[in-house]
Formats: C-alpha cells, structure tokens, sequence
C-alpha cells in the first residue's frame, strides 16, 4: 500500500476527530448540560478511532487514528487560547514563590549549579549502578534499566534542587543517596 492511499482517510479523520472534539467542547461551555452534544462528540471521536483500522489495516490505521485524533483535538482547544494579565495581588500571594523571588548570595548559587549539575549526576549515576548491581534479573537487562534510570534520576534532583528553598537539606540528600547508592553496589558487587 502505497503513502498516497492514506491521505483522504486521514483527512476525514482528522475531520470527524475535529468536529468530535468541537462538539464536546461546545458541550463543556454551555451552562445547560446538552448530553446530545456530549455523546455525539464521543460517537464522532470513536468513528474517527475505529473506521480508519478497516480502511488502512489494523496497525497502521489506529496508529495514524491516534495521531491525527490529538492532533485534531489539540488544534480545536487551541483555537481558542487567551493569554489573561495576571493581577498583581494574586502573583504576590502565591504559595510557591518563584526561585528569582528568593534572598540568594553568591555561595547559594554556586552550590545550587553543583547541586543540579556534579553532584546531582553523580547521585543519580550511584541510584543506576545500585539498580544494576542490586535488582534480580539478566545482566543485560540491569545494566540497561539502570542507564535509563539515570537520565531520569538527574532531571529530578536538578528539578528538586532548583525548586527547593532549603539548599543544606538538598545537599544532605543528594550526597546521602551518593554514598548510600555507591556503598550498596559496592558491597554487593555485580555478579
């Protein structure tokens, strides 16, 4: 089957999941609850899912469905995006003030930047390899679960670190897990 064969199926569907998503946000503004609206947005959306696996196969016909479905669905909620001015009062009275609204000196931020970058790789790096050498299973599949996990565990101390107010308490856990990470996978050793 040829790339041009799915263009008009995924025009209509990208079509019916548009007009889907149109009916249930119309349905969503609307003080009385029109349930008309709803299960026509739903029935639209669901033709939209199940007709194209006929048309263009089982595999590649959901799997285009689902792309264009929240596309479609994206661009119908987008359309209608309103950028609002914040009022001053509100902005002041947050619960969680922004890291540029924090006192901070010069040692701060040195240790917040070592924090989210050194140091935090290298907590995370200790939580992969602890992963790798401590968990049951193939060696292969350790090693690569620990690799994913390291990405991951570093974006949530950089996250952590730079969102934290209290920067000794961020200093005290992430060496924590590095020498408790490092210690276990060394006692353990990876056999």
């Amino acid at each position: 089957m040829d790339d041009s064969s799915a263009l008009l199926p995924a025009l209509l569907i990208a079509a019916g999941a548009g007009a889907g998503a149109w009916l249930l946000r119309r349905s969503w503004q609307r003080k009385d609850q029109k349930h008309g609206l709803v299960l026509g947005g739903w029935l639209l959306i669901a033709a939209s899912l199940i007709w194209p696996a006929w048309v263009l196969g089982a595999a590649r016909g959901v799997f285009v469905a689902l792309a264009l479905i929240s596309t479609a669905s994206l661009i119908v909620v987008a359309s209608n995006y309103t950028v609002r001015q914040a009022k001053a009062r509100a902005a002041r009275e947050s619960l969680a003030p922004e890291p540029s609204d924090r006192a901070t000196t010069r040692w701060r931020e040195t240790l917040r930047w070592l924090l989210a970058g050194p140091i935090g790789m290298i907590a995370a790096m200790g939580v992969g390899i602890a992963y790798a050498a401590l968990v049951p299973g193939e060696q292969q599949t350790r090693l690569v679960v620990g690799g994913m996990i390291v990405p991951v565990a570093w974006g949530a101390c950089m996250a952590w670190t730079l969102a934290d107010n209290r920067i000794l308490r961020a200093t005290a856990v992430l060496v924590g897990v590095a020498i408790v990470s490092f210690t276990a996978a060394i006692v353990k050793g990876f056999a």
